[in-house]
């Protein structure tokens, strides 16, 4: 091997060096978006799992008030047909204290603003969990997205050095660009785009 040879060989290889180190950088910026969004997916999966329960809970609270309300009012509106039948006016007027009392009660089941566990305001905090478990699932569905993007991305980006395609860093570079922007969606606006 000439000198001349060697020197074109040894320039090629500093050549080959220094885009590899290039495409290594690249690697390591998409891994750290990749970090990065796998994250926030855990996150927005946790957040959902927990609300889902929360509204489950929520709902079967409600149901329990509800069963109550009828329980309370349909005894209340059979005490209060018993109430022509009978003769002794204490018996009367105790019975009519209980009327207004279960009345009381089953409104009370009904709607309870100060403590939040009337039916009503159940059923309002149940869709309230509802959304929120909705809206962490549509962040989750997104960072999926960027995530598998970014790990594709590192893939072709290590083709790259394997078979020098610099084509594949510019795709790795574009599904990288793609997963910020998911990434982006789902902290930003989830619900823009619908994936699931």
């Amino acid at each position: 091997m000439s000198a001349h040879e060697s020197m074109e060989h040894a320039e090629h290889a500093e050549h080959a060096s220094g885009s590899n180190k290039k495409i290594a950088l690249l690697i390591a910026v998409i891994a750290l978006f990749l970090a990065l969004s796998e994250t926030l997916g855990k996150g927005a999966q946790t957040e959902s799992i927990s609300k889902n329960v929360e509204a489950s809970n929520l709902w079967a609270f409600f149901q329990a008030k509800s069963i109550r309300r009828t329980v309370v009012q349909a005894t209340s509106d059979q005490a209060r047909l018993s109430l022509g039948q009978m003769g002794d006016d204490a018996a009367k007027a105790a019975l009519t204290k209980q009327i207004d009392d279960w009345k009381k009660t089953a409104d009370r089941y009904r709607s309870e603003p100060e403590t939040g566990e009337g039916s009503e305001q159940l059923a309002e905090r149940a869709k309230h969990a509802e959304h929120d478990r909705d809206l962490a699932m549509a962040r989750y569905h997104h960072y999926e997205v960027a995530s598998a993007a970014f790990q594709i991305g590192i893939v072709l980006a290590s083709a790259t050095i394997i078979t020098g395609m610099i084509a594949l860093a510019y795709v790795s570079g574009f599904l990288a660009i793609a997963g910020i922007a998911f990434t982006l969606i789902g902290l930003f606006a989830p619900h823009a785009v619908h994936l699931m």
